[in-house]
């Protein structure tokens, strides 16, 4: 067989990747090696964006077949994971396991704050239909607002599968941005006076009441809203194995091992969704853009019930506190002690602030519960073309919420 050396040499340079390295795989790439800059040079949220950025970069090396698409690999095995509803139920199990539902039950009036905050899920849902969003992504883009990544991730992969890569990207940097975003809000819309306000000793709770709570939650909110149940039933159960008191292998296990395990998969599988295809899109930056204001909106609305509750207690709330209503826990809560402390070193609000933080995480999965069952099924339905005329014509816009209402009965 006659050898030639220039065809071998051609042949080999055509079977490597750098072949195939396109504009738009660079971009990515450089996408990629941000997210890991990032994490380990600023330490934003380095548990999740580190993995979640090299596996962007996995999945944009030409012929890698590191894809979340790419059928038989081991990503696309991981991508699995959130496509089928596995891995954002078992690491909000994890979540459950690592938190004391104390603080709210010795406050319960705190839940409302973190109702409250679950305002920047829904008034971005509404700014997302705006821009162009059909319902269902505009329901996967407003959950950003609840400050929760696997929520986020579970309902993108539900009902706008297709945007799950910026979704995803934009919920954990903002809960990493969590420190930056929230404080110049927190300044602005309270006042010195009330920043230093001191709250009494939270009650001591039973550990009956603790073992009750996450049965009757799940009992209550999951018969309401069965769509939820996925992400709170595995919360709750979380939370269960920490608070009985028999399961200490179980509780260890989920709460270290099983979560750190479950985090690499789906932030991995993320990262792998991430290509130019996906990712480079004017939907992109919306997105980015309605994140940053879910989570101003979030905020405000858990500061300003703050308020509320401040006034309507006779100034035995701080206000600050309303803030942790977002479900980046426990890093809002921590935010709301910092702030706290700066008015007054000796003012301490962290314990109090972990019952709205807790709280959102409710909310969140309440929200995400109530946006399966309205928008889970509406093939075919132009629901932004029926809500458009709502704004400056109230007839129509009254027909066209007829209109929708109708769809998503049928």
């Amino acid at each position: 067989m006659e050898f030639s050396f220039g065809a071998s040499a051609s042949k080999i340079i055509h079977s490597t990747g750098f072949s195939e390295l396109a504009g738009g795989d660079l971009i990515m790439i450089g996408v990629g090696c941000t997210l890991i800059y990032l994490a380990i040079r600023k330490k934003f949220e380095p548990l999740l964006l580190l993995p979640m950025g090299f596996g962007c970069l996995l999945a944009n090396l030409p012929l890698s077949m590191m894809k979340a698409t790419d059928s038989g690999g081991l990503l696309n095995f991981f991508y699995q994971g959130v496509q089928h509803e596995i891995l954002p139920p078992i690491i909000f199990m994890g979540v459950g396991a690592l938190t004391d539902f104390g603080p709210l039950l010795a406050n319960p009036t705190t839940l409302l704050l973190g109702a409250a905050a679950q305002i920047g899920v829904y008034t971005t849902l509404i700014g997302a239909v705006y821009l162009g969003f059909n319902m269902q992504e505009a329901a996967a883009i407003g959950i950003i607002g609840g400050a929760d990544g696997p929520t986020s991730i579970f309902i993108a992969s539900k009902l706008a599968p297709h945007l799950l890569a910026p979704i995803a990207v934009a919920a954990y940097s903002y809960m990493s941005l969590v420190p930056l975003i929230q404080p110049p809000i927190m300044k602005l819309l309270t006042t010195e006076e009330e920043r230093k306000i001191k709250m009494a000793q939270l009650k001591q709770i039973s550990q009956t009441v603790k073992i009750l709570f996450p049965i009757v939650v799940t009992f209550v909110c999951c018969l309401l809203l069965p769509g939820v149940t996925p992400l709170l039933g595995m919360f709750m159960l979380g939370n269960l194995f920490r608070e009985s008191g028999v399961t200490q292998r179980l509780h260890e296990t989920t709460e270290t091992h099983l979560i750190n395990i479950m985090t690499i998969m789906l932030a991995l599988s993320v990262g792998s969704s991430m290509t130019a295809d996906s990712f480079l899109r004017l939907e992109t930056i919306k997105i980015i853009v309605l994140g940053l204001l879910a989570f101003g909106f979030a905020t405000a609305g858990g500061l300003l019930f703050g308020k509320i509750m401040c006034k309507a207690t006779g100034g035995k709330v701080n206000p600050l506190i309303g803030s942790a209503g977002v479900s980046a826990v426990p890093m809002a809560a921590r935010v709301s002690q910092k702030v706290g402390a700066d008015a007054d070193s000796s003012n301490f609000l962290l314990m109090h602030a972990m019952g709205p933080n807790v709280a959102g995480v409710i909310g969140s999965a309440v929200a995400a519960g109530i946006f399966v069952s309205l928008f889970g099924d509406m093939t075919g339905v132009d629901t932004h073309a029926a809500l458009a005329p709502v704004i400056g014509n109230p007839e129509p816009g009254i027909q066209a919420i007829a209109t929708v209402v109708d769809a998503i009965k049928q």
